[in-house]
């Protein structure tokens, strides 16, 4: 798919699904924005010493926040409401397939931590683009093809950094693995009123 490098594309069917609920998927929708910004602000908390990583994740997290208050926005507008926090399987599982470090140091840490913010990133673009591409209501495709061209530069940030602070890590091939392991698990999802469900 692209630049996103991803094995397996999400059917376009998926959408019919989310069509059935909007209020869930956009709630649960609401706290990813919100848990992207907590993940920005949790990189930057553990590597405070890289001026340029903490600028651009600061500048991140506000947009991720400003995000979750677009779609705040939305459900407020539609007479929805807010539901409570959604646990999500799928970043769940690339959670724990997250190594706390590739090889004891703190900078395979960090591009561990990076690779999985992007992962998840990739994929959230990429549903945003079938959403935007499928979904009936015209305001919701409009407003999820200007989110994932956010999305898309959030990814490339990760990835980057990946790239700038992975010295003795061969970063590429540890995207490999992550990207055949998402498709592993992305299989089985794609029957949910979720962005990853």
């Amino acid at each position: 798919m692209g630049v996103l490098r991803l094995q397996l594309p999400t059917d376009p069917r998926w959408v019919n699904i989310v069509e059935k609920n909007i209020e869930e998927i956009l709630t649960d929708h609401a706290w990813c924005e919100q848990k992207a910004a907590t993940n920005a602000i949790t990189i930057i908390t553990n590597n405070s010493e890289h001026q340029d990583l903490v600028k651009d994740l600061l500048a991140l997290a506000k947009e991720e926040l400003d995000h979750f208050e677009q779609v705040h926005n939305i459900i407020i507008k539609r007479g929805l409401t807010l539901g409570r926090e959604r646990k999500d399987d799928y970043v769940n599982e690339l959670y724990m397939y997250m190594k706390k470090s590739i090889d004891g140091s703190r900078v395979s840490g960090l591009v561990e931590r990076l690779l999985f913010s992007a992962m998840i990133e990739a994929r959230s673009c990429e549903r945003f683009k079938v959403l935007s591409e499928n979904i009936q209501d015209e305001e919701l495709a409009l407003f999820y093809r200007e989110l994932m061209e956010s999305e898309a530069g959030h990814y490339t940030t990760f990835i980057t950094y990946a790239r700038k602070y992975g010295k003795g890590i061969d970063v590429e091939k540890r995207w490999r693995e992550w990207l055949a392991f998402e498709e592993s698990v992305i299989a089985n999802y794609g029957t949910g009123q979720t962005i990853h469900g």
